[in-house]
């Protein structure tokens, strides 16, 4: 069994969505043939929660605006983390970097094969690392007095 089209266009449509907020690292698993749930995940990060829930509220507006759907739940927006969105057909989890990293995802789903994602969306991978350092950069350049 393979991913509907109905679920590619979902993904597609949300890796879009998801690459106009400035999502790192997204990336979508075909898991039809391992999970009766669902035929796709796509995941997605941001380095802050504001951002996460700014992807995340994008997604949906462009899934219901073009495609007509709602997800059937969404799931933690209190702390903005990882919020989830069900839309049975996928799911979509967008993860703070810090729980990108932590939880591996692609970890558990990297025997399923990765779905075609549009350019903008691909042009994502990495991203959260160049971030990170760069982040790193300026926390030791703040410690050392060079910024102010």
């Amino acid at each position: 069994m393979t991913a509907t089209d109905r679920s590619l266009e979902l993904i597609t449509t949300a890796a879009q969505a998801a690459a106009d907020k400035l999502a790192h690292d997204i990336i979508a698993y075909d898991v039809s043939d391992v999970l009766s749930i669902t035929d796709a995940f796509l995941l997605a990060s941001a380095p802050n929660d504001r951002q996460v829930k700014s992807i995340v509220d994008e997604i949906e507006e462009r899934l219901n605006k073009e495609l007509g759907t709602k997800p059937v739940r969404r799931e933690g927006d209190r702390d903005a983390r990882w919020i989830l969105l069900d839309y049975v057909d996928i799911v979509v989890h967008v993860q703070h970097s810090e729980e990108r990293v932590f939880y591996a995802l692609e970890r558990l789903w990297k025997d399923c094969p990765e779905l075609d994602l549009p350019a903008d969306a691909k042009a994502t991978r990495g991203k959260g690392a160049e971030h990170a350092e760069l982040r790193d950069a300026e926390d030791a350049a703040e410690l050392r007095g060079e910024l102010r």
